[in-house]
């Protein structure tokens, strides 16, 4: 079994800002379509080999009749594929290899968080196998059991009170990560995630992106940087993370003109581990750029950087953790 990245807050937030800091600001390239299974991409998309001009079996040019591209694909198309599902409350995109999700994405209003006679109710709904996901790719229940993890929601359910239906897509493992329990999942993790609910409050959009990470740590033997995790279930097949993001887009300020363009934005990673409650959230706060190059995500490549505010500038970005219970958090208080 791989070992889990165990360490202090102050060791982990080290590895984060060394591998964090000094990315050159670059070009990004738009990604091409994907395709459907069966078929390779058109020629010229990325990664992707191009046919062979020639099929003439050739002594002076032994290689012509070679054609991996048409011939494999007779045999069933190997990948890359991620599994992206929509449900009422968010989109998912499941990652196959790490039986984690590789992120989801959710849009929170005023009126998606209100309270009424058809809310969904957590006591209602169970964590469930996602049979969309072919057996051998599934997390399953069994994964968790007792691997001192928590079957973390990266889709808040607290989130999807819309209907019950939408509450219970939030329990599908498909939507789960390994998450340390206590002083992270129910504690400062569910803070944030209070946190960008109540930035409603502010604005009329939010829209999250929340995923795992796999970050390098840097050896104290040798000084080289690795990456190292835990992997749990029987067989050992579910990645555990060793840290989680979340980019924070917030549109619409209520304070500000009906018809502004601008967007306030965050980006937020944390270890996977037990966070002291006085950590302030700014602390774990990167450059949107630095979540990019961990996630292989493009985010935001289409808003010109005018039109993209620093969130933390524009409210305080804090929580606080409360000891005694889970119920009430901080809101975060526009900057006077």
């Amino acid at each position: 079994m791989f070992k889990a990245v165990a360490g202090t807050t102050a060791l982990s937030l080290g590895a984060v800002s060394l591998f964090f800091w000094g990315r050159q600001s670059g070009s990004t390239q738009t990604a091409s379509p994907g395709s459907p299974i069966g078929e390779f991409p058109a020629n010229g998309g990325r990664n992707v080999p191009s046919k062979p001009q020639g099929t003439t079996n050739n002594m002076a040019n032994p290689g012509a009749d070679i054609n991996p591209v048409d011939y494999f694909v007779k045999y069933g198309f190997p990948g890359p594929i991620h599994d992206l599902e929509r449900h009422q409350e968010f989109v998912s995109v499941y990652d196959r290899r790490t039986r984690n999700p590789y992120y989801v994405v959710e849009h929170l209003t005023p009126a998606s968080l209100q309270k009424g006679p058809t809310n969904g109710n957590r006591r209602n709904s169970f964590f469930k196998e996602d049979e969309s996901i072919p057996e051998i790719f599934r997390s399953k229940l069994k994964d968790y059991f007792r691997s001192g993890y928590d079957r973390g929601h990266q889709a808040p359910a607290a989130d999807a009170k819309v209907s019950q239906q939408a509450m219970d897509e939030t329990f599908l493992l498909t939507n789960m990560s390994p998450q340390v329990g206590e002083g992270f999942n129910r504690d400062y993790w569910a803070s944030l995630e209070y946190f960008c609910r109540c930035l409603t409050k502010k604005y009329g959009s939010v829209r999250v992106i929340t995923g795992p990470l796999f970050l390098p740590r840097k050896d104290p033997v040798d000084g080289k940087f690795r990456v190292s995790y835990e992997v749990i279930g029987n067989p050992p097949s579910v990645a555990v993370p060793t840290h989680f993001f979340k980019l924070v887009v917030a549109e619409n300020s209520l304070s500000k003109k009906p018809d502004s363009q601008d967007i306030a934005v965050a980006a937020f990673v944390l270890p996977n581990g037990k966070i002291p409650n006085e950590v302030p959230l700014t602390s774990f706060k990167v450059p949107v750029e630095a979540l990019e190059r961990s996630s292989g995500l493009e985010l935001l490549e289409k808003v010109p950087d005018t039109r993209k505010k620093d969130l933390c500038k524009e409210v305080r970005c804090e929580i606080i953790v409360r000891d005694f219970s889970n119920a009430a958090k901080s809101l975060p208080a526009p900057r006077k």
